[in-house]
């Protein structure tokens, strides 16, 4: 058997953690995601910068997903972008902040922000935003990246806040500061992070309960087919039709 020095072991550890103690928490979460959905309302992801982003794309257009979801993508922050001019832009004071105005999030908006570090400026700036607009904000991050890391640490917000500050609804996903969680005989240096295993579970965790809360409400949720499987495009052409005036990704 392949020998992954504990990294699938530690993962699983993480998701079960994330199961049994955010369970109230994505429940909470799912629940102003069924009233978005109640509303026929779009539920918006934020991500935070970086690798970050590829939660919010998993959660986007995809097989299975909910057709309502409206990423606040900005390429710049993403891993699209060179790695060190998004690096240097998700520490960019305001620049968070931009986003969610041209996006024009509005009050009682559902916005999921996904960044387990959830210290720096872009996803400060954001949620800052997103507050004064009366969005309700669901965080997904790491309480350890925002309690251990220091105080004065230059890649913090010069606020000294947190994401979970400005969530109505906080789930852990108790990422570990470094995130790499595996090291290898002879190595100095960590390897294979796992915050991407964990929070794209979380991102279904969430999809899953919604979609529950809704049958129980007698509301069918809208989800993707696979655009890809026989009939895909079909049945989905009723959701393009739908959303591709209102999100601007599709």
């Amino acid at each position: 058997m392949l020998n992954d020095f504990g990294y699938i072991d530690t993962a699983i550890a993480n998701i079960k953690a994330v199961a049994e103690k955010q369970e109230a928490n994505i429940k909470a979460a799912a629940t102003l995601m069924a009233d978005a959905i109640a509303a026929d309302k779009l539920i918006n992801v934020y991500a935070g910068g970086g690798h970050t982003t590829l939660a919010m794309g998993e959660m986007f257009f995809r097989a299975g997903g909910l057709a309502n979801i409206n990423p606040l993508m900005e390429t710049a922050l993403s891993v699209f972008n060179q790695a060190l001019k998004y690096l240097e832009l998700e520490r960019t004071v305001n620049f968070g902040a931009s986003i969610i105005k041209y996006y024009d999030i509005k009050k009682d908006d559902v916005v999921i922000f996904f960044h387990n570090i959830g210290i720096n400026p872009a996803t400060i700036d954001a949620a800052e935003e997103c507050k004064k607009r009366g969005a309700k904000i669901i965080a997904v991050a790491s309480s350890h990246w925002q309690n251990e890391m220091p105080k004065d640490h230059f890649i913090r917000h010069p606020n000294g806040k947190n994401l979970f500050d400005y969530a109505d609804v906080c789930i852990d996903d108790y990422n570990p500061v470094g995130d790499a969680v595996v090291t290898v005989p002879g190595m100095s240096t960590p390897i294979a992070p796992i915050s991407n295993v964990v929070d794209f579970t979380i991102a279904h965790l969430l999809e899953i309960e919604t979609c529950r809360q809704c049958v129980e409400r007698g509301i069918t949720p809208p989800v993707w087919n696979s655009a890809n499987a026989p009939g895909g495009d079909e049945k989905n052409a009723a959701y393009l039709a739908k959303y591709k005036p209102l999100v601007k990704c599709l």
